[in-house]
């Protein structure tokens, strides 16, 4: 039927195959027609072990919605310094104090990251639209880059932040 675009376990797996075979560990399927639409409205499907650089969206200001659909991970809320301000757990398997539930809607200006913890982990995103990559969103400059070889290391310590935290 036009106009209509069905959220299946077909298109999990199809997503889910996509994400292995990136280097970057993820890969985004669009609902949205165009990078000028508004809202934006796609799955972000995340494997362990990607790395999401902390960034905000202020200028211009974006709020954004992520609802877990399967999998778990820590949504992590940061100062202007990198401090951790925030940790919630989403998604599945949650037993902990600091459970958020399935989701979470941030107003515009926060640093943030997401953090998968399980095997896979697929989120469905919703932000305004339309997408421009020179000012969708700033990068913290006191996390490495996605590319950096130091990427790594900031997870694996984001990681191990995340469980002292959360126990």
């Amino acid at each position: 039927m036009q106009g209509v675009q069905w959220i299946t376990e077909d298109l999990f797996q199809q997503v889910l195959e996509e994400a292995r075979s990136s280097p970057r560990k993820r890969k985004n399927f669009n609902f949205h027609g165009t990078m000028e639409d508004n809202p934006h409205r796609f799955l972000n499907v995340m494997l362990q072990g990607t790395y999401i650089q902390p960034h905000r969206h202020l200028f211009p200001p974006k709020p954004e919605s992520f609802l877990i659909i399967r999998g778990s991970v820590a949504f992590v809320v940061f100062d202007e310094a990198g401090k951790i301000l925030e940790c919630r757990l989403l998604g599945d398997d949650l037993g902990s104090l600091s459970a958020g539930g399935r989701g979470v809607d941030i107003e515009p200006g926060l640093w943030h990251t997401l953090v998968v913890l399980s095997d896979e982990a697929i989120c469905y995103e919703v932000k305004p639209g339309p997408y421009r990559p020179a000012d969708d969103k700033e990068f913290a400059t006191w996390a490495p880059k996605e590319q950096d070889s130091n990427s790594g290391a900031f997870l694996t310590d984001l990681q191990q932040r995340i469980r002292t935290m959360l126990t």
